[in-house]
C-alpha cells in the first residue's frame, strides 16, 4: 500500500476509533521524508473527512449504529460544554462554521462531539465537508512538514 493510500485509511480509521492517532502517523513519515508528503495530508484530510460525516449523521439521527450513539451520549466533561454550545450555535450558521473550524483543525473542543453537534443543528452536509476538509488538511500538512522544519532549525 503506498504512503497516500494509507495516510488515507489512516484518517477514516482514526476518525472512527480516536485511539489510533492520524497525527502521530503523519509526523512520523514527516521525519522519514519523501516527496509526497502534501499528498499525504490531503488523503488523510478525505479519510478523516468522509469518516466525520458518520458522525454528522448520528447528529441528524440518521444513524442507528449502536456503540457510536454510545460514545456520542455517554455522559462526560464536554456534555454540559456541547449544550451550551449548542444554545450558541442554534440559528447562527456561521457561528457554526466556526465551531467546526476551529474544532477541526485544533480538536478544542473534540471534533467528534463537534461532528455530532453539527449534525443535530443540520448544518448544511456541503459547508460540513468543505469546512472539515479544509481545516482537517491543513491541520495535517503542519504536522506531517512539522519534523523537517523542526530539523531544518537544528
Amino acid at each position: 500500500m503506498t504512503e497516500t493510500a494509507l495516510a488515507f485509511v489512516m484518517g477514516a480509521v482514526s476518525a472512527l476509533f480516536p485511539v489510533i492517532n492520524v497525527e502521530l502517523y503523519l509526523m512520523g513519515m514527516g521525519a522519514l521524508g519523501g516527496g509526497v508528503l502534501f499528498a499525504m495530508a490531503v488523503a488523510a484530510g478525505i479519510g478523516q473527512t468522509l469518516a466525520k460525516v458518520v458522525y454528522f449523521y448520528l447528529g441528524r439521527g440518521a444513524l442507528n449504529i449502536p456503540w457510536l450513539k454510545r460514545r456520542a451520549e455517554t455522559p462526560s466533561k464536554w456534555a454540559e460544554r456541547a449544550e451550551r454550545w449548542r444554545a450558541k450555535a442554534e440559528g447562527r450558521p456561521l457561528w457554526t462554521m466556526g465551531l467546526v473550524g476551529v474544532s477541526s483543525f485544533s480538536s478544542i473542543p473534540p471534533f467528534m462531539v463537534v461532528a455530532v453537534l453539527a449534525g443535530t443543528l443540520r448544518m448544511p452536509l456541503l459547508s460540513f465537508v468543505v469546512v472539515t476538509f479544509v481545516t482537517r488538511t491543513a491541520r495535517f500538512a503542519a504536522l506531517v512538514y512539522a519534523p523537517g522544519v523542526a530539523m531544518g532549525l537544528l
